[in-house]
């Protein structure tokens, strides 16, 4: 078929659309329905995992973590040989980096976390600030964590930690709201009663998706956090490895030490947990794993009901146009030609309920980004060229049964057809 000859059909098609908007419009809105949720949701989950591995690249990508439990996990409902496991002890931080030659830093930390009734308050003159993240720290820790970089001041010294000094390192949005005209390095501000100065001030990190993050931080040195929090037994272990080791070998060099350090016996399990950096992206996965299966079935259900709303209409087309057929194959026309004709058509009113859909989508996108920052929908190119071809194919496979069946129709039976 020639170039003259698609245009002609594809003119005709667009012709018998215009004629029948309405009937083409329902027809189509199964097609938009469909594309414009996979556009929307892809664009969606494509910006979060965009967010998830910024995350996770800030985090740290050669650093690992120890716990004494499983991370993320409801301490109640864990086994009791877990739930009774030994804390884990700063010595042990400092095993692992005399032991490990992959091993740049290991450092302890441990938290604070103002939730229910426990309740910790930062204040300075009449400003003051709740529901923060107070962590004591040693001095490695800013070498382990990429993500907490100094914008002002310094971070917490050896001096500091040996000495047990009241000294504290503040995220932004602390320091915004205590000192919203000052310079902040230098002041003395309350910790639940007790002075603090201000010896630094982290860079800006709202967090994932404008939850916790740097900046709802407040760090004490490690020593000075014992003294003043013993009831807190809770610590973990950040370890930083050295380049030119692979991950594994850091971690197989860091579980071998600690099992030694903490008396494991040859054939027991850890009684510590090993996490690298990609739990957040595994966690993320798992979490859009149904909202990927949801969307697919709700898209499915709109291309399939839009589909056989195309197959309808093109067969209710041929009926209408027998006498048209007839016509065509008496002035030679031939069966290829009927049948491209009809799939034309077929595929045109699926790729406008396509183009309509992948518009709404990229529309929902932006209302999305714009109405909420910290979810960074994106429509990426290769999700708006899928797009097309679902509606291009929807259109190829329910319009070629209708278009096979004009093609095979009987010229003299049709123009008998009243």
């Amino acid at each position: 078929m020639t170039r003259q000859e698609v245009f002609e059909n594809l003119s005709v098609a667009l012709d018998t659309l215009r004629t029948r908007k309405v009937r083409s419009g329902l027809t189509i809105l199964g097609i938009v329905i469909g594309v414009t949720t996979v556009i929307a949701v892809a664009s969606i989950v494509d910006g979060l995992n965009g967010e998830i591995k910024d995350r996770v690249s800030r985090l740290g990508s050669n650093t690992l973590f120890i716990t004494r439990i499983p991370a993320m996990q409801n301490t109640a409902r864990l086994p009791a040989k877990i739930r009774v496991r030994k804390y884990l002890e700063e010595e042990d931080a400092a095993f692992i980096e005399a032991s490990s030659p992959a091993v740049s830093y290991a450092t302890v930390f441990a938290n604070r976390i103002n939730l229910n009734d426990m309740t910790d308050e930062l204040r300075y003159g009449g400003e003051h600030v709740e529901r923060f993240f107070l962590r004591g720290v040693q001095p490695h820790y800013i070498d382990t964590f990429p993500l907490f970089a100094m914008a002002e001041g310094r971070f917490i010294s050896p001096f500091d930690e040996e000495h047990a000094r009241n000294v504290v390192v503040i995220g932004r949005s602390i320091a915004d709201s205590l000192f919203p005209s000052l310079d902040p390095l230098g002041k003395s501000v309350r910790l639940n009663g007790r002075l603090y100065e201000v010896a630094g001030v982290f860079q800006p990190d709202e967090g994932l998706f404008s939850a916790f993050g740097v900046d709802q931080f407040a760090c004490i040195p490690m020593s000075n956090f014992r003294k003043n929090f013993p009831d807190v037994k809770e610590r973990f272990i950040a370890v930083a490895g050295k380049d030119g080791f692979s991950l594994d070998t850091v971690r197989g060099q860091v579980e071998e030490a600690l099992r030694r350090k903490r008396h494991v016996p040859h054939r027991a399990d850890n009684d510590f947990e090993i996490t690298t950096p990609d739990f957040l992206s595994s966690l993320w996965d798992q979490l859009t794993g149904a909202m990927v299966l949801l969307t697919g079935i709700i898209s499915g259900v709109g291309l399939l009901v839009g589909g056989i709303g195309v197959m309808n209409i093109m067969l209710i087309s041929v009926t209408e146009r027998t006498g048209e057929i007839g016509v065509r194959k008496a002035v030679g026309a031939r069966k290829a030609d009927i049948r491209v004709q009809f799939l034309l058509e077929a595929i045109t009113l699926s790729c406008i309920g396509g183009v309509i859909g992948i518009l709404c989508g990229a529309l929902i996108a932006f209302a999305v980004r714009t109405a909420l920052p910290a979810i960074p929908a994106f429509v990426s190119p290769l999700w708006v060229m899928l797009g097309f071809s679902i509606s291009v194919g929807v259109g190829l496979f329910f319009g070629y049964y209708p278009a096979n069946r004009a093609a095979n129709l009987d010229p003299i039976v049709c123009l008998r057809y009243e």
